[in-house]
């Protein structure tokens, strides 16, 4: 059994254990295995291992790899999607991860209607507030929620947030259980193309607490594919 396999059964057990702790099905999560920096060989083990959803950071790093791995994979863009990329992976990426502005969406609106298209996203949210990160603030979100429910081919369906670096899991769980408290808010507003009820939260070092404050994607890069000197993932 390859190191990629062994990470891949620990990974499950603990998805499993926390979907167990907070009453939740396993069905409800999904994994994605961070894939970006791996080569082809490792992305192609995790598939041989059963995993479908992959994210990369990188709209280059995507484009690359899609034609040299299996058409039924699942691509998500997980990192800072600049305007002048969007036209390449409108029709390719599964779910967009990181809309963190009206612009943005608007441009993705806009190359989505070109392509006939239309395209699933998730906003992401600087719930903790770091200014190294990226993310809507909190106090500006459910005004963009509404403009961008407003454009055409486009579809909110919920919310992503990359919680603050800790040795300690549970430090996080505040920022996770508040995106989910949001979306909760935001729902009750009635506004149109909402649906906002999946969460992308948590990544090695805290995905067990994100399951057990809702979490449906988890991001998981070096709990799967090992170290690689990185932190973010």
């Amino acid at each position: 059994m390859t190191n990629i396999q062994k990470n891949l059964i620990a990974v499950e057990q603990e998805i499993q254990r926390a979907c167990d702790k907070s009453g939740r099905n396993r069905t409800e999560v999904s994994l994605i295995a961070v894939s970006k920096t791996k080569p082809i060989s490792m992305i192609q083990e995790a598939y041989n291992a059963g995993i479908r959803d992959f994210g990369e950071n990188r709209v280059q790093e995507l484009m690359d790899k899609i034609p040299q791995l299996p058409s039924d994979i699942r691509w998500h863009m997980i990192g800072h999607l600049q305007r002048n990329k969007v036209k390449y992976i409108v029709d390719k990426a599964a779910m967009i991860h990181s809309v963190d502005s009206l612009a943005l969406a608007e441009e993705i609106s806009r190359e989505a209607v070109k392509k006939n298209v239309t395209v699933d996203i998730l906003i992401e949210v600087n719930v903790a507030e770091e200014s190294s990160k990226f993310g809507v603030a909190v106090s500006e979100l459910p005004g963009l929620v509404e403009s961008i429910s407003k454009l055409p081919s486009i579809h909110i369906k919920g919310f992503m947030t990359v919680a603050p670096y800790t040795e300690n899991p549970e430090e996080n769980r505040p920022y996770f259980h508040k995106l989910v408290e949001l979306a909760v808010d935001i729902n009750r507003k009635n506004i149109d193309n909402r649906g906002m009820c999946l969460f992308s939260m948590g990544m090695t070092g805290d995905y067990s607490v994100a399951i057990e404050e809702g979490a449906t994607y988890i991001r998981v890069g070096t709990g799967i594919f090992g170290e690689r000197g990185n932190i973010t993932d």
